[in-house]
């Protein structure tokens, strides 16, 4: 099988790794689903990262099909607490019927074309639709809005993307639900976009 299977952590020097047992569990359901070996040694191979640094890091685990796994640290600056990405909406399709959109692979070529759509200096992230134009997700975050409900709406996996693991958290503590949402959603609720590498980042269509 020619791809490989990807987790992006952030670790923080008083509190370790963020969201760790939901990033494991995810990586050995995908490796499941998907037929790939190792997804049991990735917590051996976290544990082996460097843990003395005074700034929060980027851990970066790949599985590969023969069961090999790679680690890759980065330092991670946080966003500013009013930071507000500005947001674009690609042409660039995503197919529903996909099963690989549900888990976090190296296949990433919709999502590089949907990002090269809009130069750096104009988008700092491009959202994604599926082919009955129901919105999906970003490039690198899952998609959320907020209605002024108390509770934030995100697309269900049947439209075809992600299983985030920010989003699963937020859905199982009733903080979000899954909702069929469409491009005219965006203009009645404040929009926000998030990973487990990031969190929730303000986001406004531009």
């Amino acid at each position: 099988m020619d791809l490989s299977l990807i987790e992006t952590l952030r670790w923080e020097p008083e509190t370790g790794f963020v969201r760790l047992e939901r990033h494991l569990a995810r990586l050995a359901h995908s490796a499941d689903a998907l037929g790939l070996p190792g997804a049991g040694k990735a917590g051996k191979a976290l544990a082996a990262v460097p843990a003395g640094s005074e700034t929060p890091l980027r851990i970066h685990l790949e599985l590969f099909a023969d069961g090999r796994i790679e680690v890759q640290t980065a330092a991670c600056t946080p966003l500013a607490p009013d930071t507000t990405w500005r947001l674009k909406i690609a042409e660039t399709r995503l197919a529903s019927s996909d099963p690989l959109l549900r888990h976090k692979t190296s296949r990433r070529a919709l999502y590089a074309a949907a990002r090269a759509e809009f130069p750096a200096s104009e988008a700092d992230e491009v959202i994604l639709l599926n082919e009955r134009g129901e919105l999906c997700e970003g490039t690198i975050t899952s998609l959320f809005l907020d209605d002024g409900s108390g509770i934030l709406k995100t697309p269900p996996l049947a439209a075809g993307l992600l299983a985030g693991v920010l989003r699963a958290e937020l859905l199982e503590s009733g903080k979000a639900v899954e909702a069929v949402l469409r491009l005219d959603d965006l203009s009645r609720s404040e929009i926000f976009v998030g990973n487990s590498l990031r969190g929730l980042i303000a986001a406004a269509l531009v």
